[in-house]
């Protein structure tokens, strides 16, 4: 068996088989014989038909099936002769069978980039000394107060910080909003509009000319858009809004007691504290572990310079641009808009993929080199986990996972999670001081 290996381009080859005629030979004998096994003509008992009809009546499925098993072993003979590590699927092409003559095929392949492997023991790292402090708590339980605020009107003028129910239509340069900017629909008019009179909401210099008004009031607020306004043909522009308020109301915040600790699944405030503790306390493992990783994959994609294939880096962009889309889905962003970002999005998406599967490659390497594997045991106990995130029975999840190949993900992600780990374990690693808010500056408390 003759084996040409012709490079294409990046991570794609092109291999060429020539299998001897007489190979070709034997193995078509080797093939009517079993067919002759299986196959009934009339007048003869399975297995006794002479050669010549079996040919006459099945010439072309042998044809078929000596091709299909010459192909699959030059194959695999290609692959371990050449020590190819194959990706994807292969490509066969330019078959060439004809009786007594040698077998030629080409098959294109895609293959796992060839890169050395870059120092992953002893990376330089950085990890921020923080715990949760009370501060922190007492902050976490104002959100939780927060959320059971009560707004009662007030029969008086509007004072900072109030909240302010108001109809209002604005115009830019005397005209309708919309004749400039067409899509800023919510601000050319607005009925039962509630603004928290306060700096920084809604329109620079629009709460000031608020203060002292009462319902039932009106004024024309005169102020000009920002330089960087989100609404860029209304940058700098001269805005005036036709406001009127219709109530004034005040925030309540309700007590921290023992009947409201109850309404978050704590049995008392003391016990509240120490969930809220708790919650605050995994989040900022989760934040600063997720740190940390951030710094050791950033470490891993330069120092590794590497050609990768084309068909798995088009497969993940379009994974991630499903994601990408979801997330803007599940975050209210009209469709529109996702339509018009398309472009802006698939670039993302390529660059994100890349960087994922390069870091897939080396990851799978420094696991082979470390000896690193991932056990059935580990694979299910990701999915029971899963399956109680998802309110779903384990069973049925493995199901619906191996039904997509979705298996083979979550090993994948075990596997980095595990070597990740390893990495993280023969780090240099250097205690620095916080640089972002404190734990707790958002935080959502779940009932127990």
């Amino acid at each position: 068996m003759n084996i040409e290996i012709e490079n294409l381009g990046p991570c794609k080859k092109l291999i060429r088989v020539d299998i001897p005629a007489d190979t070709v030979s034997e193995r078509t004998e080797t093939t009517i014989r079993e067919f002759g096994k299986h196959v009934s003509l009339p007048g003869f008992r399975p297995g006794k038909a002479p050669k010549h009809l079996i040919l006459k009546s099945y010439s072309e499925k042998v044809d078929s099936e000596v091709r299909r098993q010459l192909v699959n072993d030059g194959y695999r003979q290609a692959i371990k002769e050449k020590d190819l590590h194959i990706v994807g699927s292969p490509d066969v092409e330019e078959i060439q069978f004809a009786k007594g003559q040698p077998f030629q095929f080409a098959v294109t392949v895609e293959t796992a980039p060839s890169f050395e492997l870059p120092t992953y023991k002893a990376v330089k790292i950085q990890k921020e000394i923080r715990s949760v402090s009370e501060e922190d708590v007492d902050r976490a339980m104002g959100v939780l107060q927060d959320r059971q605020a009560k707004f009662e009107t007030v029969e008086r003028g509007i004072e900072e910080n109030d909240y302010a129910i108001l109809d209002y239509s604005g115009q830019c340069d005397g005209k309708p909003i919309t004749e400039t900017a067409p899509k800023a629909t919510s601000l050319e008019k607005k009925d039962d509009f509630w603004l928290h009179v306060h700096e920084g909401q809604f329109l620079p210099g629009f709460h000031e000319p608020l203060i002292g008004l009462k319902a039932g009031e009106q004024k024309t607020i005169t102020l000009t858009a920002p330089e960087d306004f989100v609404i860029k043909e209304l940058a700098s522009k001269e805005l005036s809004f036709d406001v009127t308020i219709k109530e004034v109301k005040v925030k309540q915040l309700p007590e921290i007691t023992d009947e409201f600790a109850k309404q978050y699944g704590a049995e008392n405030t003391e016990a509240l504290r120490e969930g809220v503790f708790n919650d605050l306390e995994n989040e900022l493992n989760t934040t600063q572990k997720r740190k940390v990783r951030d710094q050791l994959i950033k470490h891993l994609l330069t120092t590794v310079q590497c050609e990768l294939p084309e068909s798995v880096v088009d497969q993940e962009t379009k994974n991630v641009v499903y994601e990408l889309v979801r997330e803007n889905q599940q975050r209210g962003v009209a469709k529109e808009t996702i339509d018009e970002k398309k472009d802006e999005i698939y670039s993302a998406a390529a660059t994100s993929a890349k960087d994922r599967v390069k870091v897939a490659f080396i990851i799978g390497k420094i696991a082979a080199e470390e000896g690193v594997k991932v056990s059935s045991e580990e694979v299910n106990q990701r999915i029971i986990m899963m399956a109680q995130s998802y309110n779903m029975a384990p069973d049925q999840l493995a199901k619906k996972l191996k039904e997509r190949g979705g298996i083979s993900e979550i090993q994948e992600q075990i596997m980095t999670s595990k070597v990740l780990d390893l990495m993280e374990l023969q780090a240099e690693v250097e205690e620095v001081l916080p640089t972002e808010p404190e734990a707790g500056a958002d935080h959502h408390h779940h009932a127990q």
